[in-house]
């Protein structure tokens, strides 16, 4: 009997350990996504007042869009650098590690972005310093999520991995809600007004040094709080991985080849439609077409990040029960639709009070971003173990290029079409080739790690 007692307090000790595992990668995995958005947002939200400070004054409006884009642009494309990068760290060294590389690197980046003189003092060379900064803290940033993602789902229940991947991709509207509430006290404590303001100086690096901070603090979690994911050591052997070749030739072939290939086409379908309503709606339709003011449009993508917030998970338990698959052919539809005669509603009709804008946009916003709540649960179950990290990585990442340029979509279709369609006609498309991709996949909730 004394035996038995201990060997049901082994086994209770045993499962409260990977209970505690499993705890620790999901809150890892979500503060993740929370952080790489956070730190996405900061040139959106809070540099773009004062872009000047690293430009030489008098540019032409042309040539400021231009430098401006750049900033956001090489962010943009060191992304899929370091979704390949690191999830070959991650498949061959673990995504632990992974994890807290890609951290500490873009915490140190972030930092020293914090830390760049103006025009003023080093000239033109302060610009390219900035563009050259974000463009390596995007390498930083597309690794983030590529050890930390595959790492919590991996740790979950078969039967909660829609709840995980639902309730971390969350993490994307609660950063947005925080940069936006930590710019919104910068712009009331630090006054703007012209190059030599108290923001303009200074005020702007606080919400860097503060995402610094929070990436340091994440990457001593992962340290001191996260174990390496159990599957991956178990399926590919820490002390083999070193003299095998990179996961990335065997993405690329067989099974898994054509695996990358079915989600590179949903996910641009996807990406497109998320495209049109995280980017071009605010800054397109909400400011240019229904002349919002700062203050309705910040009141307006508030609410609609905070009800975002718990929809995505709401996606993933509801993909969880009907299956992934089937969410997705059911959603793809319905933004083709319905979310294309709610965009057309908001586009078109005139005198929309700011109540019924903000309800429509909720609702707009819901169904149209509602594949994304099964989409990281999704992607992790379509590869084996010891391509996940790399194909979940580059599924994601790479996926993101085509959709990206989606205004030069909207002006070629002007030329068929009033400019006002445009945006609805792109969010037809994205829904039906998310459709298809979806449909070129099985079914994935009963996968077996």
């Amino acid at each position: 009997m004394k035996t038995l007692t201990v060997d049901g307090i082994d086994q209770s000790a045993d499962a409260q350990s990977i209970e505690n595992k499993r705890r620790n990668a999901i809150k890892g995995a979500f503060f993740s996504e929370f952080i790489d958005m956070f730190d996405i947002y900061l040139p959106v939200v809070v540099l773009s007042p004062v872009l000047a400070f690293f430009q030489p004054s008098h540019l032409s409006a042309g040539m400021e869009t231009i430098l401006a884009s750049l900033v956001f642009i090489t962010t943009l494309i060191g992304r899929p650098v370091g979704a390949l990068l690191f999830g070959m760290v991650a498949d061959r060294v673990g995504r632990r590690k992974a994890s807290i590389w890609s951290v500490s690197g873009f915490g140190v980046i972030t930092l020293l972005i914090a830390l760049l003189p103006g025009y003023e003092s080093i000239g033109i060379t302060s610009y390219w310093l900035l563009v050259i900064l974000r463009f390596v803290d995007g390498i930083f940033l597309g690794g983030g999520y590529t050890g930390a993602m595959p790492l919590a789902i991996e740790y979950s229940k078969k039967e909660q991995r829609g709840f995980v991947g639902g309730f971390i991709i969350s993490g994307f509207p609660a950063a947005y809600v925080t940069i936006n509430m930590v710019a919104m006290a910068m712009f009331a404590l630090f006054p703007l007004n012209g190059m030599n303001s108290p923001y303009a100086q200074w005020g702007w690096r606080i919400p860097f040094v503060l995402g610094a901070v929070l990436a340091g603090f994440l990457a001593m979690y992962y340290v001191h709080k996260v174990a390496e994911s159990e599957i991956w050591k178990s399926e590919t052997g820490e002390k083999e991985i070193k003299a095998e070749k990179l996961p990335l030739s065997d993405l690329l072939r067989g099974k898994s080849g054509r695996n990358l290939l079915q989600v590179l086409v949903m996910m641009t379908g996807f990406w497109l439609t998320q495209n049109i309503v995280t980017i071009f709606l605010p800054t397109g339709l909400l400011v240019k077409t229904l002349h919002l003011s700062g203050f309705q449009l910040t009141s307006t993508l508030m609410i609609t990040y905070f009800v975002l917030f718990f929809s995505y998970t709401a996606s993933g338990m509801i993909g969880q029960k009907i299956g992934r698959r089937r969410f997705f052919a059911i959603s793809g539809p319905l933004i083709a639709t319905v979310g294309a005669a709610l965009l057309y509603v908001l586009a078109n009709v005139d005198g929309l009070s700011l109540p019924v804008i903000i309800a429509l946009v909720c609702v707009l916003a819901v169904l149209v971003t509602s594949p994304w709540g099964v989409i990281v649960t999704y992607i992790n179950e379509r590869f084996v173990t010891d391509v996940r990290a790399t194909g979940f990585g580059v599924g994601f990442s790479l996926s993101v290029i085509i959709p990206s340029f989606y205004a030069f979509y909207m002006n070629w279709l002007s030329a068929f079409m009033p400019l006002r369609m445009t945006s609805v006609a792109l969010l037809c498309v994205g829904g039906i080739i998310g459709t298809i991709g979806a449909l070129m996949g099985p079914e994935t909730k009963d996968v077996d790690f």
